[in-house]
């Protein structure tokens, strides 16, 4: 699948799949930013991206980001297809959950994505689902 990208700072990398296994590509950090302790910054990642039709573009954290003391504050990151503009930058929003400031380098890669193929649901109001209850969240144990 080809998908269109712009870079806004041509000298940090462009996203990559690190091996040829990987189902997701490594975005990184277009600036140095400093996170102080217990706070959330964003941090640019340097792509406009133009996801493909039918697609959405989904961004999680890399597998080794907590060992830096930062998490994505909203936990995960969802692209719409029309998020795509020249100004549209994606970002991350980390909190440092640490009792230490974070410094994200330049060029320092700290999210992943993929696209995901989506569909969209056409609700249909009812007012008697038609099904016996389950018991609500958690009902199944732990």
């Amino acid at each position: 699948m080809k998908v269109r990208i712009k870079r806004i700072n041509k000298e940090v990398s462009l996203p990559e799949y690190k091996t040829p296994g990987a189902v997701a590509f490594d975005l990184s950090a277009r600036e140095t930013v400093n996170i102080p302790s217990h706070e959330v910054a964003y941090v640019s990642l340097n792509v406009c991206v133009d996801t493909p039709d039918g697609f959405m573009l989904f961004l999680a954290a890399r597998s080794s980001l907590h060992k830096r003391g930062l998490m994505l504050a909203n936990g995960v990151g969802i692209g719409d297809q029309d998020f795509c503009g020249n100004g549209d930058e994606y970002a991350a929003a980390l909190y440092n959950f640490s009792d230490m400031p974070v410094a994200v380098q330049k060029d320092e890669r700290i999210v992943q994505g993929m696209f995901l193929p989506i569909s969209k649901g056409e609700w249909i109001e009812v007012d008697d689902m038609g099904m016996k209850d389950r018991g609500g969240y958690g009902s199944t144990g732990v």
